[in-house]
């Protein structure tokens, strides 16, 4: 929209409070916080619950991979020969032996439910969840058959244990005496504390070599599943179905979709149902622009007739009202963007402050399963976000626009 001299200089003025007019101009600058904040909400809410998705789709499918092959049973006697063919199906980039059970743990009196999971020491030390999360020892100090671990650091929290400590990890499904089964205990050297970041896997995590785990549970050569990634995450079940083929009768396949179906979808409604709501913010926001301008129609209509008397055309006062209404709308939207990405970027900050000077626990890993505030700002949301107060606040502008446009400078100079 080019406006001409004459017309840059009065919405200049418009935007700009005049001798009386104290009160529209405090009005329009309440309508430019109002979409500040519409925006930077939006942009704070959206950026946050895409953090959550990608944290919690990096270290959930960090740890158990795109899809597991598990055995009936939680056994997978020919394990060799699935794991050949999962590792020649097309798309597959790599596919792992495991050994995951839900066992017990005692230290000092204090036993903790445990997810001992077995794994081969390559993947241990590669594995890129793990990788570069440990928080005291080094997974390079997992070696098979040499008796250590390594241990998540809410668990070792909860049992009161530290980098050196033998940690009892009770199997009741031990061996069967003529007094009956005896649950199978066996002591390990914690050569490891990490922290990968879900407050769930922190808290009961306990990583072995295969070779450990397969001795602790009496599996002999035996695995209970196959982790399997692939070139796409969203197109796993297309990866694998013939893959699945094969294997029918013997294990199945879980891709992360179904292990996870849950948790996802409810962030995905979430996350839907936030972007609605935060719009009506801004919508609402955009209102307040309306008003303002309409407020400034009625205080200037006498300047509008003179204007129309000296041959300002209809056009000309449109665009003058709707630069005054967008104008607002725009330094809004900026200024909604700078605070978004001000708050994002000092968003753990300001959450360990507020929870500082209020006593209260305002980010508990614990329920929120994350142990810090998330942020992944989307370049094409933030345009979108934009664009729609952009747009909101162009058709705000356009009644008091044509309504000042439609002023007849007759009736309204009758009497001057």
């Amino acid at each position: 929209m080019i406006l001409s001299r004459y017309e840059r200089m009065i919405a200049k003025r418009y935007l700009l409070p005049g001798k009386g007019e104290g009160f529209i101009f405090l009005v329009a600058g309440i309508s430019l916080a109002a979409v500040m904040l519409g925006v930077a909400a939006l942009i704070i809410v959206m950026s946050v619950m895409n953090g959550f998705r990608a944290e919690l789709f990096e270290k959930i499918v960090g740890l158990n991979g795109h899809a597991v092959v598990q055995g009936y049973g939680g056994r997978l006697p020919d394990w060799q020969s699935v794991l050949k063919q999962a590792r020649a199906t097309p798309g597959v980039t790599s596919a792992t032996p495991m050994i995951e059970q839900p066992l017990l743990a005692t230290f000092n009196g204090r036993v903790e439910a445990v997810l001992v999971r077995g794994m081969t020491v390559p993947d241990i030390r590669a594995n890129k969840t793990l990788k570069g999360k440990v928080l005291a020892g080094s997974l390079d100090n997992l070696v098979a058959n040499a008796g250590k671990i390594g241990i998540g650091s809410r668990l070792a929290e909860n049992l009161g244990i530290q980098l050196g400590d033998s940690l009892t990890i009770i199997n009741p499904a031990g061996r069967s005496t003529p007094f009956g089964t005896v649950p199978r205990q066996v002591a390990y050297q914690v050569s490891a504390i990490f922290e990968v970041g879900i407050y769930d896997y922190d808290k009961a995590m306990v990583v072995m070599p295969v070779e450990d785990a397969q001795t602790l549970l009496l599996l002999g050569d035996v695995v209970s599943m196959i982790e399997v990634e692939t070139v796409d995450p969203d197109k796993v079940g297309q990866i694998l179905e013939p893959l699945a083929g094969k294997v029918a009768g013997r294990a199945a396949i879980t891709d992360w979709r179904q292990m996870n179906a849950s948790l996802f979808e409810a962030l995905a409604v979430e996350r839907v149902a936030m972007f609605v709501v935060l719009s009506i913010i801004v919508l609402v926001a955009v209102f307040n622009i309306l008003s303002s301008l309409i407020m400034l129609v009625r205080a200037k209509t006498r300047d509008i007739a003179i204007l129309r008397t000296m041959g300002a055309s209809r056009v000309g006062l449109v665009k003058i009202f709707m630069t005054v209404g967008v104008t607002i709308g725009t330094l809004g939207m900026v200024a909604g963007m700078v605070l978004g990405f001000t708050f994002l970027f000092f968003r753990q900050s300001l959450v360990n402050a507020i929870q500082f000077v209020t006593g209260q626990n305002l980010w508990d890993p614990s329920i929120r399963f994350l142990t810090e505030l998330p942020s992944q700002p989307d370049p094409v949301e933030i345009t979108v976000i934009c664009i729609m107060a952009l747009v909101f606040s162009f058709l705000a502008t356009l009644y008091p626009a044509f309504k000042a446009a439609n002023t007849d400078p007759v009736q309204v100079l009758r009497y001057e």
